[in-house]
């Protein structure tokens, strides 16, 4: 395995890191004080990112985009993951299920969202079935020759923000060997659709990019808004999940470098007793530490991009790769306010913002126990008899 990156792969991540320093940390403030991105940013940002190129970074090269390797697309998201999350999502890279599209689909969502003319959002999660998707009861029923949804979903990033929804609802249930299985269903819903209202969470993270409850009363559709195949909802959601929690490992490493070189900045100059505070132990060691846990995860990441691109990956391996980088940017954030003291947590300084948002991530993607239930249970059903 060679992890070397390539004139080619340099070049994206250069130019990348010069679009998000110039473009983007000027703003973080604003974000985080009005708890939106100002509509005027939002615009200039987007369409100076489908200027350069960056729109749809995650697409195939058949349908528009630059067709990266996951190894490639990796690295573009570990620059995507140091400014805030709020700015950082106005660089589209839409749900790749949508590639799934069909006939009028693909003219109505996919090419729009691969333009950056549209956003979406994508709504599994309930008031009831967090880590546990299987626990969804949002319904689709057949009325006439369209479905009815009824239900609600929770924790739904940017909602309020997208053009439309991609939303998985029950729409049956299957006999199995192993018993009843309900039948998922993927559907794509216009923001506007009657019987859809959308209202804003407050979170104290990620500011800018909210969560939100979205509630379906009797919202009718007809069939050519099935997203793939009726019943294939679940199984289309998990054939993106390995890539998914690749990319947030990513986001994970290049927001941790972001904290370890500002806390490196801070502890050669900050001085106190006559010295630099980075020339005590109880702090250089807290460096020495931070700079551990960020070449392990970026190891990781690098190793696990390259098992997708060879066909390789297991959720197991995805778990694994997922779990580290995410408790690893906490703990990196939980050092860094400690060098800064008690500066960390004042909100003139970054370093509370990227504590807080630092803890979201052990939590998205999946929580780091449901994690470590899938580790470990792969692992002894290899020994089990």
């Amino acid at each position: 395995m060679d992890f070397s990156l390539s004139f080619e792969q340099q070049a994206l991540v250069d130019s990348l890191t010069e679009f998000v320093e110039k473009e983007m940390y000027p703003h973080e403030n604003i974000v985080e004080e009005l708890r939106k991105v100002p509509d005027e940013i939002a615009k200039d940002i987007r369409r100076k990112a489908t200027e350069a190129g960056f729109t749809a970074l995650n697409m195939p090269e058949e349908w528009g985009g630059p067709g990266l390797d996951h190894q490639t697309l990796a690295q573009a998201e570990r620059i995507l993951g140091k400014p805030s999350s709020a700015l950082s999502l106005l660089i589209k890279r839409p749900t790749r299920i949508l590639l799934k599209c069909e006939g009028d689909q693909i003219e109505d969502y996919l090419w729009p969202s691969i333009r950056g003319e549209k956003t979406d959002c994508f709504a599994l999660t309930e008031p009831g079935a967090g880590s546990d998707a299987r626990g969804i009861v949002t319904k689709a029923v057949r009325e006439g020759g369209d479905w009815v949804i009824n239900g609600v979903k929770q924790f739904i990033s940017h909602a309020d923000d997208a053009d439309f929804i991609i939303l998985i609802a029950v729409t049956g249930v299957d006999e199995t060997p192993k018993g009843p299985r309900k039948r998922f269903t993927a559907f794509l819903l216009d923001h506007d659709l009657p019987g859809i209202r959308i209202e804003p969470m407050k979170s104290i993270c990620t500011r800018g990019y909210n969560p939100n409850m979205i509630y379906l009363e009797n919202v009718r559709v007809s069939d050519s808004k099935i997203l793939g195949k009726e019943g294939e909802g679940f199984t289309m959601a998990n054939d993106w999940l390995y890539a998914g929690r690749v990319g947030l490992s990513a986001h994970c490493v290049g927001r941790a470098e972001r904290i370890f070189e500002m806390s490196c900045d801070w502890a050669a100059n900050r001085r106190a007793f006559g010295k630099t505070i980075g020339e005590f132990q109880g702090t250089s060691f807290k460096i020495a530490d931070m700079a551990l846990d960020i070449r392990v995860g970026d190891l990781m990441v690098k190793e696990a991009a390259w098992k997708i691109d060879e066909g390789l990956m297991d959720r197991s391996q995805s778990s694994m790769v997922n779990l580290y980088c995410s408790e690893m940017v906490y703990r990196v954030a939980d050092n860094a306010v400690q060098i800064f003291g008690g500066m960390g947590m004042m909100e003139d300084f970054p370093i509370q913002r990227f504590w807080r948002d630092a803890r979201i991530e052990r939590i998205w993607e999946g929580t780091s126990e449901i994690h470590r239930d899938v580790i470990a249970k792969d692992i002894l059903r290899a020994y089990s008899s």
